[in-house]
C-alpha cells in the first residue's frame, strides 16, 4: 500500500512538472534553422521549464503563420512587406538575429576547384541562357578548370523562401533582365529548373544530381560537403562566402529603424555579394503575459550570450552598433 501511494505521489509530481513547462511555438526560415536550433537547445538547458518548438517551413510559411496568430513568433530572411505589416492583427517587430550568406553550390563530375561566377554567368544560368558547364562564358572566367560538356540542371526552392528572396534580390540588382523578368521575392516564377523544399531539400537534390547547381545557405553547403563557387562582387573582386566576407557586407549598411534592410551586392573589395540579415518576427504584444516575458528574456539572451555561438555554425554575429540598437528595441517590447 505504501509503495502504491509513493508511486502515485511520484506520478503526480511528474504531471505537475510537465504542466509547468511552457512551450513557445515558432515557424519560418530554414536559412537560420541550424543557428536557431542551437540557441533553443542551449536556452532550454538553462531553463528546463521552457521549450521552443520551431518548425523550419520557409520564410513565407513563417510570415503567414505569424499573421494568422497561430505561432508566438515567425522567422524570415526576407522582411515583411508594407502590405503584410498592415494586415497584421498586432504590430509585428523585426528583430535581426545573425547574418548569413547564400552560395551557388554545385555537383559537377570531375571538377574539384572552385568555379568563379560573375553576375552575368550566374543570372544567365538561372535564366536558362547558359545551359552547359563548358559554356564559353564560364570557360572564360575559369581558365584553369577543365569544365566538362555536361548539361546544367538548375535547382531552386519550391516553397516560399527567404533564401530565394535573398538570391533573387541579388539577381535583380545585378541583372536588368532578371529584374524585369522573374524579379525578387520569396516565391518567383522560375524560368526553368527543379524545385525542392527547404535549404535541406535543395542541398539533398544537388548532392544526388550530377551537373546540378542551386542556391543554399553557407552552412548547408559546408555540412553536406557540397562544393560552392566564388562570386564577383560590386568592386569587381571574386570573393568566397565566409564569416569575414559576410560581416563585410553589413559594414556599410544604413540600418533603418524597422531593420528591414538589404545588403546584397554591397560595396567593398572584401564583401561577399549574396549576404543578408535574417529576422525573428515578434508580435509587439502576446495575449499570454508569461509567454511574452519568456520571449523578451530569450531575445535579450540571444543578443548577448547567443551571439557568441554564431561563428561555430558559420553565421556572422550582429555588428556591435546593430546589437546595441536591437537591445533598445527589445526593451520596448515589455
Amino acid at each position: 500500500m505504501i509503495r502504491r501511494i509513493l508511486a502515485l505521489f511520484c506520478l503526480a509530481l511528474m504531471a505537475t512538472a510537465v504542466s509547468a513547462q511552457t512551450k513557445i511555438n515558432g515557424a519560418g526560415a530554414t536559412f537560420p534553422y541550424p543557428m536557431y536550433s542551437k540557441w533553443f537547445s542551449e536556452y532550454h538547458n538553462q531553463h528546463p521549464d521552457i521549450e521552443f518548438n520551431y518548425q523550419s517551413i520557409g520564410s513565407g510559411g513563417g510570415i503567414r503563420q505569424v499573421l494568422a496568430g497561430t505561432v508566438d513568433f515567425g522567422a524570415s530572411d526576407g522582411p515583411m512587406t508594407d502590405a503584410q505589416l498592415a494586415d497584421a492583427k498586432v504590430k509585428i517587430v523585426h528583430i535581426p538575429t545573425v547574418l548569413g550568406s547564400v552560395v551557388p553550390a554545385y555537383n559537377i563530375p570531375g571538377v574539384k576547384g572552385e568555379i568563379k561566377f560573375t553576375p552575368n554567368t550566374l543570372s544567365g544560368i538561372f535564366l536558362g541562357r547558359i545551359t552547359n558547364w563548358n559554356d564559353a562564358a564560364l570557360a572564360k572566367d575559369n581558365p584553369g578548370l577543365n569544365l566538362p560538356n555536361v548539361p546544367i540542371v538548375v535547382v531552386h526552392r519550391s516553397d516560399s523562401s527567404g533564401t530565394s528572396y535573398v538570391f533573387t534580390d541579388y539577381l535583380s540588382k545585378v541583372s536588368p533582365d532578371w529584374q524585369s523578368g522573374p524579379g525578387k521575392g520569396t516565391a518567383v516564377k522560375w524560368p526553368l529548373g527543379l524545385g525542392a523544399k527547404g535549404n535541406e531539400g535543395v542541398a539533398g537534390m544537388i548532392r544526388q544530381m550530377e551537373g546540378s547547381i542551386g542556391y543554399i545557405e553557407l552552412i548547408y553547403a559546408e555540412q553536406n560537403k557540397i562544393p560552392f563557387g566564388v562570386v564577383k562582387n560590386a568592386a569587381g573582386q571574386f570573393v568566397k562566402a565566409s564569416l569575414a566576407s559576410t560581416t563585410a557586407a553589413a559594414a556599410t549598411a544604413k540600418m533603418p529603424s524597422d531593420y528591414r534592410v538589404s545588403i546584397t551586392n554591397a560595396p567593398g573589395k572584401e564583401t561577399y555579394p549574396i549576404a543578408s540579415f535574417t529576422w525573428l518576427l515578434i508580435p509587439q504584444h502576446n495575449s499570454d503575459a508569461n509567454k511574452h516575458k519568456i520571449i523578451v528574456d530569450f531575445l535579450n539572451w540571444m543578443v548577448n550570450d547567443g551571439q557568441k555561438m554564431t561563428q561555430q555554425l558559420t553565421y556572422a554575429p550582429l555588428p556591435a552598433e546593430v546589437a546595441t540598437k536591437v537591445k533598445a528595441t527589445i526593451a520596448q517590447l515589455k
